[in-house]
């Protein structure tokens, strides 16, 4: 088509790519140079639009592409200079990301392989590979180009960010999360991070085949949720938690009501019917504002068979306590902590935030008859990310809440190219929760549990 840009992969031209470092300086330069002529080329493309653009038209892409073309050797004319074909593309790709994507991270946003973008500074972008943090050869002009893809990105959602209001959560189309802070908090300059979700949302034969759970592991989960105990799925940032919530929450039965409560909606639940709440930051004037634990406090009104809230950070953790203690049974949420134990005081810990003055062992029988089950997860050093733990809650002693493990990660070493060695094994301990779990007509085969393959 016009023989000069191939419209149909608008966002998948290539980026420019150090060759060596002996000619990395006139590597910078060149890409100075194109995005010196790509912004000329923008603002002209801009005068030629008219009215409110839809960017959903492919009839008025294709206008686009062409003025952008035709624009492009224009402004080479004006400035006597010459380009070659593949930097005519990066020129006329560069622009048509501007107008459609979200500037020069849009090749990354399209990225299958990449799951995760940060945006430190102009200069200073990152991606995550398989695990693995790696510089890309891809900047911004400067700070207010950043500040461009930060309104592009937040304005549609009626989120805002400025100097009264630093940070701010928000969510691409696809529901990939977005963090943005910037300055004063952020020295640097505004910073961008994009946690990307898969197009196809990761299935239970995925992660079996990730080896972040084995078949047995999904058997009793399966059971777990079927059987209608509550559990926690607990781990650290990027651990695959909200990933494995996403899975999880495909063995409730089709005739339940799932109402899932987020601070930015990011779940993907394959099911039909599920309502979907999300907060409500403050508006400039200061009002507005809506918790997590008002939608939970709300959620209760609306006949849910279970609850899910994406995660829990602050005082909800009291009202989804008492959700799971009054009839809720089946709900699912994930929290960030380091370990089971930890799950337990980072819980303790927000129910002390919600206000209300109880003593620590109330809080703890709280817990302890409402919690089930503790999904432990983690990213491990090879970038792999696994469950560790599988930890039932069996009662309480004394002031304590008694834990046993189901299942572990046993870690077995490194092999070759630094991956992680080891397998997911049985403590031998069957859990108490089987009887619950025979009331609702679920059962776990005893192989599951077989001790001959206990640690």
């Amino acid at each position: 088509m016009n023989g000069s840009f191939n419209f149909k992969n608008l966002n998948n031209h290539e980026e420019p790519v150090k060759e060596d470092q002996a000619t990395g300086e006139v590597v910078l330069r060149k890409r100075k140079e194109l995005d010196e002529i790509a912004t000329q080329v923008l603002a002209k493309v801009i005068e030629t639009i008219s009215g409110t653009p839809d960017t959903g038209d492919k009839y008025f892409k294709k206008q686009i592409f062409d003025d952008t073309n035709r624009i492009i050797n224009e402004v080479l004319m004006e400035s006597k200079r010459n380009l070659s074909f593949g930097d005519k593309q990066r020129v006329a790709g560069s622009v048509m990301d501007e107008i459609f994507g979200y500037g020069p991270i849009t090749p990354l946003i399209n990225d299958p392989t990449v799951t995760e973008i940060m945006v430190n500074s102009p200069e200073d972008v990152f991606v995550e590979r398989k695990g693995k943090i790696v510089r890309v050869e891809i900047s911004f002009r400067d700070d207010t180009h950043i500040m461009h893809t930060i309104d592009k990105i937040i304005s549609p959602l009626g989120r805002r960010v400025d100097e009264s209001s630093p940070m701010v959560d928000a969510r691409l189309p696809d529901g990939s999360r977005v963090n943005v802070i910037i300055p004063p908090l952020s020295i640097k300059g505004p910073t961008i991070t994009i946690r990307k979700f898969a197009v196809e949302p990761y299935n239970l034969e995925d992660l079996i085949t990730f080896g972040t759970l084995t078949a047995d592991i999904a058997k009793i989960l399966k059971a777990c949720v079927r059987g209608r105990a509550n559990i926690i799925v607990a781990g650290g940032t990027g651990s695959g938690k909200t990933t494995l919530l996403n899975v999880i929450s495909n063995f409730i039965p089709n005739n339940e009501r799932i109402v899932t409560i987020e601070d930015a909606a990011e779940l993907q639940l394959q099911k039909d019917h599920v309502v979907s709440l999300e907060s409500r930051p403050p508006n400039i004037e200061g009002k507005g504002h809506v918790a997590i634990r008002d939608l939970v406090i709300n959620s209760l009104r609306m006949r849910p068979d279970r609850i899910i809230v994406g995660e829990v950070r602050g005082g909800e953790a009291l009202d989804m306590l008492q959700a799971m203690n009054t009839g809720h049974d089946g709900s699912i949420t994930t929290i960030h902590a380091n370990s089971p134990r930890d799950t337990l005081g980072r819980l303790e810990t927000m129910v002390m935030m919600s206000g209300m003055d109880l003593p620590s062992r109330a809080i703890r029988e709280q817990v302890s008859s409402a919690i089930n089950l503790i999904v432990f997860c983690a990213r491990l050093t090879d970038g792999t990310r696994k469950i560790m733990k599988i930890t039932e809650i069996v009662g309480m002693e004394a002031d304590t809440i008694t834990l046993q493990d189901l299942y572990i990660f046993r870690h077995d070493g490194f092999d070759e190219g630094g991956n992680i060695l080891g397998r997911h094994v049985p403590t031998g301990i069957v859990p108490k929760l089987m009887e619950r779990l025979r009331a609702y007509g679920e059962t776990i085969p005893a192989s599951v549990f077989n001790t001959d393959r206990r640690l």
